[in-house]
């Protein structure tokens, strides 16, 4: 679904106050939701910013751990030293 149904990119991010060019990177995932971003579209359309965020984070801890093998070969385990 489109998330400005009926809107250009130009139209709506004049609407939401930035760059067509930062717009597109969102929209097709070049870059991630800010938070400025989110409160922009919150603003404009009334999601809560929070929300969008959660997803955000959820979004990138998916993508992180699709790396998790290539991530935990380069990483040791710290001992913990007992007190």
């Amino acid at each position: 679904m489109e998330p400005f149904v009926g809107l250009s990119v130009t139209a709506a991010a004049s609407a939401l106050g930035v760059s067509r060019q930062a717009l597109s990177a969102f929209l097709n995932e070049r870059s991630d939701l800010s938070p400025e971003m989110a409160l922009r579209i919150e603003v404009a359309l009334g999601p809560k910013a929070e929300v969008m965020m959660g997803i955000q984070t959820d979004y990138a801890m998916a993508r992180a751990r699709a790396h998790l093998p290539e991530i935990s070969a380069t990483v040791r385990r710290i001992a913990r030293s007992r007190s």
